[in-house]
């Protein structure tokens, strides 16, 4: 039904270019090469607009494939330069149409995938800049800057192409009746699941004895004149600033941080290090670094109070106890959660979890958290979990029971029942379309160059220009 194929991958991808992407699945345009008579080790591919694809990229390409455990065997050069050029050919008439990608988002996006990726190397910045070949963690942030801004232009992009594309019910019924009907779609098992939570209570002593450690550290920078940076890289729990010394640049009034975060660092002039405060996260002091206009530069320190192991016995009694209410019915579990769940966003719904990916009850058995997916996956309707334990970023443990509250088994995709599920596929089938369409027209009025070695590709795009 579709004239591609897909390569999912759920690592952080970094293409020729040296830029890493999101950890999205990689669209591979079903294309086909006859063999080629020569290689070279490097040289330029392909030139769209005003972009550059390297022989380079499309061997990087193969190497990220690889190294996610991805098969290469039936993916061709081809393939890969098409999806390049794909990518390209958007970043360019993002450009001709103005539209705009702030640097603040490419900076964050940057440094939320830098840490991904210096995680995966033990925290040591030298052995990423030694693998991707730079001097410095700074130099290769710098050559990112630039490609991820070409990426991130590209999907705003493909997102106008088809932002509005629409079907209508007539559109969806002969999409779905002109499928034969043993090859119309199997729909996945699904669970809808609600929980209940139970977190170790923190103590008001553990409380004060990490606000007692902050303003020890704030008035080691005030009154004695030591280094804000250092006390960050020794005590700072926040793995993914306390390395660069607390840093955290380009904080803006509209930026995904905490409310309480942000209405200090936008408080304080520069140099002014504020009194301890709490977020979710934990608990910080905050210095400013820089200001430039409506955004600013800040270092912090986050440190989290310790739970005490009193307080974790206490908890999993309490929740062996609901548990064992549930099971013999004494207690309804959406009364349960009402009553006993600590977490405020599922309390008042009896518990009942919201998939973030569709924002509905339904989670998809093959697709849903693997964590998740183990708990609930051989429950009956109504059943109960056992407990267990789960961990949170900051190392803090919390006590879970769950229960499946409906269960859609396996089944052929029916148009009544399914009519939302459908909708969604012929929707994505039209935008294919749609797209297509606009690709094949900007082919034509982009300034296109193609290296010889891949004219015997037969790419899916009209990419040669032929006019037969």
């Amino acid at each position: 039904m579709l004239a591609f194929i897909t390569v999912s991958a759920q690592e952080v991808v970094i293409d020729s270019t040296k830029v890493i992407q999101d950890a999205v699945p990689v669209a591979v345009t079903k294309d086909t090469v006859k063999p080629f008579k020569r290689y070279k080790a490097e040289g330029v591919s392909a030139v769209v607009g005003e972009y550059v694809v390297l022989d380079s990229d499309i061997d990087k390409s193969y190497l990220e494939l690889r190294e996610q455990g991805i098969s290469i065997e039936d993916v061709s050069r081809c393939q890969l330069l098409g999806k390049l050029m794909e990518d390209k050919l958007y970043a360019h008439h993002a450009k001709q149409d103005s539209l705009f990608v702030s640097d603040i988002e490419i900076t964050q996006r940057i440094e939320q995938q830098l840490n991904y990726i210096i995680g995966e190397f033990g925290g040591d910045e030298e052995k990423v800049a030694a693998f991707y070949k730079k001097e410095s963690i700074e130099e290769l942030r710098k050559e990112l800057f630039a490609t991820n801004k070409t990426l991130m232009l590209a999907a705003e992009m493909q997102r106008k192409v088809v932002e509005d594309v629409e079907v209508t019910p007539e559109e969806v019924r002969q999409f779905f009746f002109s499928i034969p009907e043993d090859e119309r779609p199997i729909f996945s098992a699904e669970v809808e699941v609600a929980q209940i939570v139970i977190e170790p209570e923190v103590t008001e002593e553990a409380i004060q004895e990490v606000i007692d450690k902050l303003n020890v550290y704030r008035r080691d920078v005030v009154e004695n004149g030591m280094s804000f940076s250092t006390r960050a890289v020794l005590y700072s729990k926040d793995p993914g600033s306390a390395s660069k010394g607390g840093l955290i640049k380009g904080i803006k009034k509209n930026a995904p941080f905490a409310k309480e975060f942000k209405d200090v660092a936008f408080s304080l002039l520069k140099g002014e290090v504020s009194e301890p405060f709490e977020t979710e996260f934990g608990y910080h002091i905050l210095m400013v670094d820089e200001i430039r206009g409506q955004e600013v530069d800040v270092r912090h320190i986050l440190l989290f109070p310790e739970v005490s192991q009193e307080s974790i016995d206490d908890a999993q009694k309490e929740i062996e106890e609901i548990r064992a209410k549930l099971a013999s019915g004494e207690l309804e579990f959406a009364e349960a959660a009402r009553e006993f769940s600590d977490e405020k966003e599922t309390r008042n719904n009896g518990g009942q979890l919201v998939n973030p990916l569709t924002f509905d009850t339904r989670f998809d058995l093959t697709k849903m958290d693997p964590t998740l997916s183990a708990q609930v996956y051989n429950l009956k309707e109504g059943e109960v979990s056992k407990v267990f334990t789960e961990r949170d970023r900051t190392g803090k443990s919390s006590f879970k029971v769950l229960t499946v509250t409906k269960k859609y088994e396996e089944h052929p995709s029916d148009f009544s029942r399914d009519y939302e599920k459908i909708k969604d596929l012929a929707l994505k089938e039209k935008q294919i379309r749609v797209i297509e369409k606009w690709q094949n027209k900007k082919i034509m009025d982009t300034y296109v160059n193609v290296n010889r070695d891949y004219t015997e590709c037969a790419f899916q795009s009209n990419w040669l220009k032929n006019t037969n």
